[in-house]
């Protein structure tokens, strides 16, 4: 297939008119903070720095389960910990479903510059008494939030809970693939295209639009419910040699540019049926994604 990528997409979206997605840049950030700043409760490991809690939402789409608390003067908190924190009903709910951040803020045991950083957080989120618990999404932003510790049992604390989390997008589900045979393989028996989602890698921008992308709710939803998604890198970049040539017919020649996100759809992962660029702003990319669905269906109609 020799043809630049704009040539490539034009001829694609000619064609569909007439018949017719965890970052390798952040990832390493995200290690790197995690490794300096988690502590243990019980046997549940917990993250104490706010930036790091936040490299790990995005990297993994879960939202952050965070809770404000004095370990060292605080009856109240130390008996959220001993009756829900610390056990296994617990531990196996929080494993798969969010990013655990615990604020302390003692009277002594830590330093003035953690105190400081430590309360930024608290103010950030209205946090006026312990224990209070906020329910934050990748990009910051408060979810839900509780203050207070009425006794509840492990199982009734953690229901409720369950019933503010946001709806498990398709990279905190792990439904991202990262190998575009396996993206095949899943796309033919469940009978849907594949979304692909293409950008170097190491590349932190890209990675960055990538991650928006899949946090974006039309976007998800739209993704998690019509194709099978995959995350590759370019013609060059990819490790198994089936997959970089099926990379180059879908692409074609030209090298895909840094900080580049290209999206395409696919059903064999060989030729493109539907090409756009994900430096574009989601709902753009959506409204492409819903006429090639439309459009598709349609002929598929019209050959009934």
């Amino acid at each position: 297939m020799n043809m630049t990528r704009g040539k490539a997409r034009m001829q694609i979206k000619q064609m569909v008119s007439k018949t017719v997605s965890r970052a390798a840049g952040r990832s390493a950030v995200a290690l790197f903070l995690a490794l300096f700043a988690i502590v243990a409760r019980g046997e549940t490991r917990w993250l104490t720095e706010y930036s790091a809690a936040l490299a790990a939402a995005e990297e993994t789409g879960r939202p952050i389960l965070t809770v404000f608390t004095g370990s060292d003067w605080c009856q109240h908190c130390r008996t959220l910990e001993q009756n829900v924190l610390e056990t296994e009903t617990f531990r196996t709910w929080a494993e798969n479903k969010v990013v655990l951040l615990m604020i302390d803020l003692p009277q002594e045991g830590i330093t003035l510059d953690q105190r400081k950083a430590r309360s930024r957080v608290c103010i950030k989120y209205g946090v006026r008494s312990f224990p209070s618990v906020v329910l934050i999404a990748p990009d910051g932003a408060s979810i839900a939030s509780q203050s207070g510790y009425q006794g509840q049992a492990a199982e009734t604390w953690v229901a409720a809970l369950e019933t503010r989390l946001p709806a498990q997008s398709v990279a905190a589900a792990g439904q991202v693939h990262s190998s575009l045979g396996e993206a095949v393989v899943t796309a033919r028996d469940a009978k849907r295209p594949i979304l692909v989602m293409v950008s170097r890698p190491g590349d932190a921008r890209a990675t960055t639009r990538v991650a928006s992308l899949l946090q974006d709710p039309e976007f998800e939803s739209l993704a998690r419910d019509n194709f099978v998604v995959a995350q590759v890198p370019p013609t060059g970049a990819v490790a198994d040699p089936a997959d970089d040539e099926a990379m180059g017919q879908l692409l074609g020649d030209g090298e895909l540019p840094p900080e580049a996100v290209e999206i395409v759809v696919t059903d064999d992962g060989r030729t493109p049926l539907f090409m756009e660029s994900g430096e574009l702003e989601p709902k753009v990319v959506v409204t492409g994604l819903r006429r090639f669905l439309a459009n598709r269906q349609a002929a598929r109609t019209t050959r009934r």
